[in-house]
C-alpha cells in the first residue's frame, strides 16, 4: 500500500459513541458520564482548584476528585454529576424533545 493511503476495509466508523463502538453495557449512560465529568473537570481547572478544594466545594473526598479527574466513574450517578455542575456555579438545562428521525432517542450534552 501506497505510503498515506488508507485501507478502507480496515477502517470501522464510529457511532459517535466509543462505549457503543466497543459493544459495552450501558454505553449511552457511560457517554453522558463522561460529557458530564469533561465538564467538571474543565471548570475545576478553570477555577484553578486543588483537588482538596474542588473536594470541600463539592462536599466529597479528594480520592472521588481524583476519580473524576482519571475518568473512573463507575462511582458516579449522572444525578451526582449534575449536583457538582450546581455546586460549581453552572445552571443545568434539560431539553426534552422529539427526535427528526425514527431512530430512538438519546442523551446529549453540550458545554457552554
Amino acid at each position: 500500500m501506497a505510503k498515506g493511503k488508507i485501507d478502507s476495509k480496515r477502517v470501522t466508523r464510529s457511532s459517535g459513541n466509543v462505549f457503543a463502538d466497543l459493544e459495552l453495557p450501558d454505553a449511552e449512560e457511560r457517554l453522558t458520564k463522561m460529557q458530564l465529568a469533561f465538564a467538571i473537570n474543565g471548570i475545576i481547572k478553570t477555577k484553578g482548584l486543588s483537588q482538596s478544594a474542588a473536594a470541600e466545594n463539592l462536599h466529597v473526598n479528594q480520592p472521588k476528585i481524583s476519580a473524576l479527574a482519571n475518568y473512573q466513574l463507575s462511582g458516579f450517578s449522572v444525578e451526582r454529576l449534575l449536583g457538582f455542575l450546581n455546586s460549581l456555579g453552572r445552571d443545568v438545562e434539560i431539553v426534552i424533545r422529539k427526535p427528526r428521525s425514527k431512530r430512538a432517542g438519546k442523551i446529549l450534552v453540550t458545554a457552554a
